[in-house]
């Protein structure tokens, strides 16, 4: 029969005996810190994508009518857009 499971275990065990007293609160509070990181670095990362979508849009609006040769939408969009441009 394979005891390698309870051989992994006997191992964390002996990990764990060896932690200094304190350490693993120090550890968990660093990667309560890290997780807080990360999730704003995805907050902004998802603001940007965002963004990048929008300007997407705008750009597709402006173009598809400009490949079309269709001078009145692309006057009536740029009329329309001027302030926010």
């Amino acid at each position: 029969m394979n005891d390698r499971p309870a051989a992994a275990g006997r191992d964390a065990l002996r990990k764990v005996a060896k932690v200094a007293p304190g350490s693993t609160r120090r550890e968990l509070t660093a990667l309560r810190e890290r997780v807080a990181e990360l999730e704003e670095d995805l907050q902004e990362a998802r603001r940007l994508n965002v963004r990048v979508a929008e300007l997407l849009d705008l750009v597709e609006e402006l173009l598809v009518p400009m490949a079309q040769q269709d001078e009145e939408r692309v006057q009536r969009y740029l009329d329309a857009h001027t302030a926010v441009l």
